[in-house]
């Protein structure tokens, strides 16, 4: 054999090689042609719970937020309330009851007063003592113009402050 049968040879011998390790890989993909599709569904699956995951975050702690403002609507109007109330027992000497709507940006706030007053005598037998109380109840959802509501929905918020005197 001389040199250029020699190289000959071995230029056939490193193309088949070559394509048999073609060969290989082609079968290797043929095998395994179905698993990127199949982990693609999967990660679409799992994103797609995420992203579900986090809307459902999201909506529920903007509705918690708004009934928490709504909250703070209705203790700011059962304030309002009993200083309304204190404002009449002061300047009229009586203890009267009743329902409004509070005013301003409270207004989807109803506030419904009661008065009680009880008369003590104290251990002396002549001296009598007359304890009041007043107490202011705001709702969002008034039961015939009063609050509390027996059958409140869903977003009822409601608040009660009182003060002694």
């Amino acid at each position: 054999m001389n040199a250029s049968n020699l190289n000959a040879c071995n230029l056939n011998t490193s193309d088949s090689n070559i394509n048999g390790r073609r060969v290989a890989i082609a079968r290797r993909l043929r095998r395994s042609r179905g698993v990127s599709i199949i982990t693609a569904i999967f990660l679409l699956v799992i994103l797609s719970a995420l992203g579900a995951a986090i809307v459902t975050v999201s909506t529920t702690q903007q509705q918690s937020s708004a009934i928490d403002l709504v909250g703070t609507r209705a203790y700011e109007a059962a304030r309002t309330g009993i200083e309304y109330g204190l404002y009449r027992y002061l300047l009229a000497g009586t203890c009267a009851g009743g329902s409004m709507t509070a005013p301003g940006t409270l207004a989807a706030m109803t506030v419904t007063l009661t008065c009680v007053q009880n008369t003590n005598t104290m251990a002396d037998g002549v001296t009598k003592l007359t304890q009041t109380r007043i107490v202011s109840t705001a709702c969002n959802q008034p039961a015939n113009g009063n609050c509390p509501n027996a059958a409140p929905g869903a977003d009822y918020v409601q608040r009660v402050v009182q003060v002694e005197l």
